[in-house]
């Protein structure tokens, strides 16, 4: 199967930053949220990107007004979708809200058209079940920044079959990517370890043993992470943090996962991080 048209739902952080990639690797792109504000602010995003490429000689004048005219917006989600080879799921990390969508996918895609989510944590299995067509289901989970970040996880589920895996294999690869094959399991290989490690220095945190500052530095410092965890839970943002952290803890049966109390917190305070202004740290 060729792609060529790839439909992107939600113009957020990660929906904005995959059709930026997706435009710029030479696809026809089009994004549908569910406002035309959204879209706006999407698109003002990418340009906004794509033009720090210009101002370092990356990229031409030309060639950002190309990239751009290869974007369509919508907030009918038929529209989007119906003809469409691919279909990128990019919506907020919320299951009920994420099966509603595969369902309307179901009922809107041609046959032959793959339908994958940019989850970082959900069921792959759970989301093909709402479509009856789940071998043409699967994971792509790409990483903040999507214009930047090099990995793209591609996740298999229970049905997701061989041609499926390798369209999509091939597909992260043409936008210059290093896809690795993922077995469906909670959190995948990034947020498993990820989210774990995170908390743990979130535990850390909370039980008073260092101040976030020196925990991040520990951390850059001891095991040469380029930003240390507090830091980078909040430009990961705390609520997808959390939302990774309750996955985890309802899905690995056999791990005690705790989800830190003070993350919970901030999270109902509405302090998400840099997003926000404020997390861990003030911004």
């Amino acid at each position: 199967m060729k792609i060529e048209k790839v439909a992107i739902l939600g113009a957020g952080t990660m929906g904005s930053g995959i059709a930026h990639v997706v435009a710029q690797s030479g696809y026809q792109v089009i994004i549908r949220d569910i406002s035309q504000e959204f879209l706006d602010k999407g698109l003002k995003t990418i340009r906004k990107n794509l033009e720090r490429g210009l101002k370092k000689g990356r990229i031409t004048e030309e060639e950002i007004d190309t990239i751009m005219k290869r974007i369509q917006t919508t907030i009918d989600l038929e529209n989007a979708v119906k003809d469409a080879d691919l279909v990128i799921e990019a919506i907020p990390e919320k299951l009920e809200l994420k099966l509603g969508t595969f369902n309307e996918l179901n009922k809107f895609t041609k046959p032959e058209a793959i339908l994958a989510s940019n989850t970082s944590s959900i069921s792959i299995t759970k989301l093909a079940s709402e479509t009856s067509k789940p071998d043409k289901v699967l994971g792509l989970h790409f990483f903040n920044p999507a214009p930047v970040m090099k990995l793209v996880e591609v996740i298999r589920g229970e049905k997701t079959s061989d041609e499926t895996m390798n369209v999509a294999i091939d597909f992260a690869k043409s936008l210059g990517k290093t896809p690795v094959r993922v077995k469906e399991f909670p959190g995948f290989i990034v947020n498993k370890v990820l989210i774990t490690a995170i908390n743990e220095a979130i535990d850390t945190y909370e039980r008073g043993i260092a101040s976030a500052e020196d925990i991040d530095t520990a951390m850059k410092l001891g095991c040469n992470w380029p930003m240390g965890p507090l830091e980078l839970a909040d430009y990961i943002g705390l609520d997808v943090v959390l939302d990774i952290s309750k996955v985890l803890k309802e899905n690995i049966k056999d791990f005690n996962y705790r989800v830190p109390k003070i993350l919970e917190e901030l999270v109902s305070q509405g302090k998400l991080g840099r997003k926000t202004g404020e997390g861990f740290y003030k911004y």
